[in-house]
């Protein structure tokens, strides 16, 4: 018997500032696609659920995204990847580390607030890898700015050009319905209970748009009908209309107008990303080399998380299938270290729920159970070997020492530390000098140091003091120059588990006086979360 073809696949990130809305948006993308039966969000006072891709406890407490979450679903015959990330700036490179494994990104632009500058930082490493960017305005049902002043406030802020796809009937607050400006149809929708439920929508033929819009809705909707076709033929007249080869070569952003809260024109976007965005195509190695979808297997880890599930002491590696087609059970090889494993325990991911996968394809998103030799940006594979780019680490800006309150508790202080280390949560520096019962972590933002506090609290049960350092600035240093960099005043040099020395200043005037002073000293830059993340 002959299997079946593999679905298309879409492998899609949603990106913006903090409190645009991504986590609502996901959640209703997943009950548009029959995924969910109700939206996560129900946003009645006393009665806000968490989101499925919120699933952890300070998620769900502060109404944030810390990690990035997977869902996978089917809609319209094609397999949707779905990975919601943080916004905020302090997980910046989880987010980075998302962006390694999709091939487009949906980017939420509050209606209000208009971008923001971590929207900004976001997008541009979506530039950076040249991933086709599709615009959501979202919250058009609450007053905000005009539209078209949104547009070019786009296209002056990160040089795409808009080209949307819907056009608003409505002033921001006033949201009517929209204009596709593909069949020239007016679409509206009704809400439903707290937006738990899809919004019906009914579509209306541009003739009788106008009359159906003041027998409903009264004569000022009438009016905003005609104010939308205005600006349809004014956009056209500007040039401003899709085109498929200049969105996927990154070069314009198709855009929609939508409230997520409410489900309205969800459906459109769904229909959008299976219509527009690119399917999986060939990987570079770190050679420059391009792999074929349908070469051997390769995957690329993306990230690490432990802790989903507080009845199983598992870890769960993340992976993005390159090419080739992975079966549950294959044996893999870990290309740093040349060494074989077995995938028995290999599921999908939905938010927090996994079931077992036997089949998966270039574009999925698979989830390795206990595969704890797998770091983050390592590559998996089978037959001819590659290696794919390793994923940058930022520069980590916020430094505070860790030490375990309750000395009984030394081996699961340990254990979590590394784990939290191995993952990414935060970076983990160590010295003889310090030693291992007081590890320096070292963050991006200092949101990451509550994260691995509650963490190391909750899951291990080794309650953590922070003690904060002076340092605001590190450097990479080679090998055969630590003892020098080592021996210089108010610098300390630490090591990551990877091998890399790191050397610790208080400030960029005391690098800078080091860098003077000894020129004949290489201290390298690392990425900085806030030019790259």
């Amino acid at each position: 018997m002959v299997d079946a073809a593999p679905l298309p696949r879409r492998t899609i990130a949603i990106i913006s500032h903090p409190d645009a809305g991504k986590s609502t948006l996901t959640e209703a993308l997943a009950l548009h696609a029959d995924a969910i039966s109700e939206a996560g969000a129900v946003h009645g006072k006393g009665h806000r659920r968490a989101t499925v891709s919120d699933w952890m406890e300070m998620e769900k407490a502060r109404g944030i995204s810390i990690s990035s979450a997977a869902l996978q679903f089917e809609y319209r015959g094609h397999l949707i990847n779905l990975v919601d990330t943080p916004g905020h700036a302090d997980f910046s490179e989880d987010t980075y580390r998302v962006l390694s494994a999709v091939d487009s990104a949906v980017m939420l632009v509050d209606a209000a607030r208009g971008l923001e500058p971590q929207t900004l930082k976001l997008f541009q490493v979506c530039a950076q890898r040249g991933l086709p960017v599709l615009t959501v305005i979202n919250k058009w049902d609450r007053p905000g700015l005009d539209a078209l002043e949104l547009l070019d406030e786009i296209e002056r802020e990160i040089g795409l050009t808009p080209t949307p796809l819907t056009w608003p009937v409505g002033i921001a607050g006033v949201f009517e319905g929209v204009l596709d400006r593909r069949s020239g149809e007016l679409v509206r929708y009704t809400r439903t209970a707290g937006g738990a439920t899809r919004a019906p929508e009914e579509h209306v033929r541009p003739e009788d748009a106008r009359a159906h819009l003041r027998d409903h809705a009264g004569p000022m909707a009438a009016e905003a009908w005609d104010e939308a076709a205005e600006a349809d033929a004014l956009l056209r007249a500007d040039g401003a209309d899709h085109d498929l080869d200049s969105y996927l070569a990154a070069v314009t952003t198709p855009v929609l107008f939508a409230s997520a809260l409410l489900n309205f024109a969800v459906a459109q976007l769904l229909d959008t990303l299976v219509d527009l965005a690119p399917a999986p195509q060939p990987t570079p190695d770190v050679d420059g080399r391009l792999r074929a979808t349908d070469a051997d297997f390769s995957a690329l880890v993306f990230k690490v998380q432990s802790g989903m599930d507080a009845a199983h002491r598992d870890r769960l590696a993340y992976a993005r299938i390159c090419s080739g087609t992975f079966e549950r059970g294959m044996s893999v090889t870990h290309a740093a270290t040349k060494r074989a494993f077995s995938t028995k325990y290999a599921q999908v991911v939905f938010g927090r729920e996994r079931t077992s996968v036997e089949r998966a394809y270039p574009g999925d998103i698979i989830g390795l159970v206990n595969a704890r030799s797998l770091r983050v940006g390592d590559t998996i594979y089978t037959g001819q070997p590659v290696s794919y780019p390793p994923i940058a680490t930022f520069a980590p800006e916020h430094f505070a020492t860790a030490t375990v309150t309750d000395a009984s508790r030394w081996k699961q202080f340990r254990r979590g530390i590394e784990q939290l280390d191995q993952e990414g949560v935060v970076q983990v520096l160590r010295s003889e000098a310090r030693g291992d019962h007081a590890p320096v972590l070292a963050a991006v933002g200092p949101m990451q140091f509550e994260v691995a506090a509650a963490r190391m609290s909750d899951e291990y049960g080794a309650p953590v003091r922070l003690e904060s350092l002076a340092y605001t600035v590190a450097r990479r240093v080679p090998a055969d120059q630590v003892d020098a960099v080592a021996g210089l005043r108010d610098v300390e040099v630490l090591h990551r588990a990877d091998g890399s020395a790191l050397a610790l200043f208080m400030d960029r005037w005391r690098l800078q006086s080091v860098q003077r002073q000894h020129p004949e000293l290489i201290l390298e830059a690392l990425p900085a979360g806030a030019d790259a993340g």
